[in-house]
């Protein structure tokens, strides 16, 4: 258990840890794919601005140059290169300038080498029928520019800006911002790991305490106090769960002592009683004398043997083929009339009051329970008294689901009343209901084992019933079963 609650906590551990490194590095790009964007957008906007600036300028001059010199001429294109028709800024961006006639024959360029790092496939005609006016991306001699062709009825221009730098800049500002990112991706998911670390540090306080458990410490305790609020309920539980054990193992370390006890007394005298009856020749009615003893001690065992077997059976239980209507009235009747033959011979009378009705169960269980209850009532009660059994009903206080096969509304209670000879009080009532106890050990006139109440106890509880004792002043013992009705 130990094992697992361990490989739970460190699974736990490393799924939070990976859940939180998944949303760090998700919400990491993110930010990075926003930047990326917002920064080339930022120069792709400028760049824009400065050749539609430019693009405009000349189409002016284009204009004006057209208006005063027909039909064009070199001349004419020298001019619009070399007039001061531009902004000053060209030359502070560095612009690039082609000029060509309308069938795509280069005329000039500025600056007037720009034209020989053209490559020889390189035709203005061809890009201006592909991009008509519109600004595009073109690599020429291994360097970037941002471009743009216009013309009028009689020249191509082509305007290009250089926009390397930018370039760089993109690229040394990618890599820095992927390690700035990087580096509080590594520390997010660092201080989430030990956050989370020591979030589930408690836990190896209730694991330590579980390696400690063995029968000597069973009262072992989680201070609740001590550990975070999200973990209490689990101490709590935890807490619960040590108590129900060391209560479970008192009781099972009791009756193992309490069955061992009471095995060994008859199985002893059986062997005590063998063993002095085969030391010398005896006659044939000492043997038969002995044997009786013998049959008697081995009727006890087989009682015995016999009620541990019922407990077991009915603490499984009961199966629908087991539930019928049990008229209590009728059963109730015929073990009066079988028990006040036994209790005549001490003065006890029997009393019913109250209407018996029908409940839910199995009337061999049942005849065995109320059959106990009478039994120990004579065994108990004081001479020339009066045992009552009563019956009431009332609404049912126990939970039943709808599916069960033993479910109703109203139960019956039936009470058996007798006054004792000795008092007693309701510390020691309630221990009635473990096994093998006996209140009164020095008595020989009860010779059961021990196990009447808690064969009452497991076949109420096999019937969803309840069983129990009440005292009163201290020489009224009442035992009260409640069952479900029919």
């Amino acid at each position: 258990m130990n094992y697992k609650l361990k490989n739970r906590r460190w699974s736990l551990l490393w799924r939070t840890i990976f859940l939180l490194t998944v949303f760090v590095i998700i919400s990491q790009v993110i930010i990075y794919a926003w930047v990326q964007r917002s920064v080339s957008g930022h120069f792709e906007q400028m760049d824009s601005e400065i050749i539609t600036h430019a693009a405009f300028n000349l189409r002016k001059r284009m204009g004006d140059v057209n208006d005063h010199i027909e039909p064009f001429t070199v001349s004419k294109s020298q001019s619009l290169i070399n007039d001061n028709h531009l902004h000053s800024s060209w030359l502070d961006y560095d612009l690039k300038t082609l000029v060509a006639d309308k069938k795509g024959k280069l005329l000039s360029s500025d600056p007037s080498n720009f034209i020989h790092n053209l490559p020889p496939d390189f035709s203005l005609l061809s890009l201006w029928q592909d991009h008509h006016d519109q600004q595009f991306m073109i690599k020429i001699n291994n360097r970037h520019y941002r471009a743009i062709i216009i013309r009028n009825q009689e020249v191509l221009a082509f305007i290009a800006l250089p926009i390397d730098v930018h370039h760089q800049y993109l690229i040394q500002f990618n890599r820095q911002l992927t390690l700035i990112l990087t580096a509080i991706t590594l520390l997010l998911v660092s201080v989430a790991a030990l956050s989370v670390y020591w979030g589930f540090a408690p836990l190896a306080t209730i694991v330590q305490k579980m390696k400690r458990i063995n029968p000597e410490r069973l009262d072992e305790r989680v201070t609740v106090s001590d550990m975070p609020l999200e973990l209490r309920p689990l101490a709590e539980s935890y807490n619960s769960m040590m108590v129900k054990l060391e209560s479970n193992f008192e009781s099972l370390s009791r009756f193992s002592d309490n069955i061992a006890h009471e095995l060994r007394t008859p199985i002893a005298t059986l062997s005590t009683q063998t063993q002095v009856m085969l030391t010398k020749p005896r006659e044939g009615n000492e043997y038969i004398e002995q044997l009786h003893h013998q049959h008697d001690t081995l009727e006890q065992l087989s009682a015995m043997i016999n009620n541990m077997l019922l407990l077991a059976k009915t603490q499984k239980g009961l199966s629908d083929s087991q539930i019928n209507h049990v008229d209590t009235e009728n059963l109730i009747t015929k073990l009066v009339d079988y028990y006040e033959m036994i209790a005549e011979d001490r003065g006890i009378t029997f009393e019913k009051v109250g209407e018996f009705k029908k409940v839910l169960g199995d009337e061999g269980l049942l005849q065995r329970l109320f059959a106990n209850l009478m039994s120990n009532a004579i065994y108990y009660a004081v001479s020339d008294s009066i045992i009552t059994i009563s019956a009431t009903t009332s609404g049912s206080i126990i939970d039943i689901a709808k599916e069960d096969a033993l479910s109703s509304k109203e139960s019956l209670l039936i009470t058996v009343t007798n006054r004792l000879d000795k008092p007693l009080n309701q510390s020691e009532a309630d221990k009635l209901f473990e096994r093998f106890y006996r209140h009164d050990k020095t008595s020989h006139q009860h010779s059961g084992t021990g196990l009447g109440l808690s064969i009452v106890q497991a076949i109420a509880n096999a019937h969803k019933g309840t069983v129990s004792i009440t005292i009163k002043d201290e020489y009224f013992f009442e035992v009260t079963v409640e069952l479900l009705m029919a």
